[in-house]
């Protein structure tokens, strides 16, 4: 596929992918793709690459003499990044990201516990090196630079679980970080006690403390938590 192409791709994927989410086009809907085609002014060999994603998905099945169905939600692959993107773009992103949350705090607090006991010794290094990144830009407006640091320190807790099936969240909490920032559900500043926390779990991680880091990371969750009350209630 050429530069062009992919370019539509990603356009006409994002459109769909964002109306689906937000309900625009609600379980049952039926998406012709003639149809689509016509809307975007593209190549239905376009078309088809998008709806093949979209399946991937989950969102949508394609049924012969019918059409691309939209499916039900409760059918949706919910950790799929881009599908968690979409929905954080939407008007259900006060859920959405009460819900996420709510998941990382069942799942960090355990595999920061195991980091703390299978972190090898260049993780611990670049952990303390994210966190202290994220000190640096704690202040002074710099969210983006501190998401940065923030994406990259908690996908290090969870590659050093160990465990492979929490490594693979990874892209999910980039996410979560990522819709909180870009759709302001942040103060301008990072909380200074949330900062703090982060670099004491680096610490608990380097010292082998699993107890320790298990704690500080339940306390870093009940922090976003309480950030979503005040800031998407």
């Amino acid at each position: 596929m050429t530069t062009e192409g992919r370019g539509l791709h990603t356009q006409v994927l994002d459109t769909l992918g964002l109306a689906i989410t937000a309900g625009a086009y609600p379980a049952g809907s039926v998406l012709r793709t003639d149809e689509v085609a016509q809307r975007f002014d593209v190549s239905r060999t376009v078309v088809r690459e998008v709806v093949r994603v979209l399946e991937s998905m989950r969102l949508v099945e394609s049924r012969r003499r019918v059409g691309v169905t939209v499916r039900p939600t409760e059918e949706w692959n919910v950790y799929d990044p881009r599908v968690i993107r979409w929905r954080l773009a939407g008007a259900d992103r006060p859920r959405q990201l009460r819900s996420l949350t709510v998941l990382r705090s069942a799942i960090e607090p355990v595999a920061a516990s195991l980091a703390a006991v299978n972190a090898t010794p260049e993780q611990c290094a670049a952990l303390t090196q994210e966190a202290i990144g994220m000190v640096a830009t704690s202040r002074g407006h710099q969210l983006e630079g501190y998401l940065e640091h923030d994406i990259a320190f908690h996908r290090i807790v969870l590659n050093a679980s160990g465990n492979e099936m929490f490594a693979r969240l990874g892209d999910v909490v980039a996410e979560v970080l990522a819709g909180r920032t870009h759709h302001h559900v942040m103060f301008d500043d990072p909380d200074p006690a949330a900062v703090t926390l982060h670099v004491q779990l680096a610490e608990a991680v380097r010292e082998g403390d699993a107890a320790r880091a298990e704690r500080l990371t339940r306390e870093i969750a009940a922090g976003a938590l309480e950030e979503l009350d005040v800031l998407a209630p």
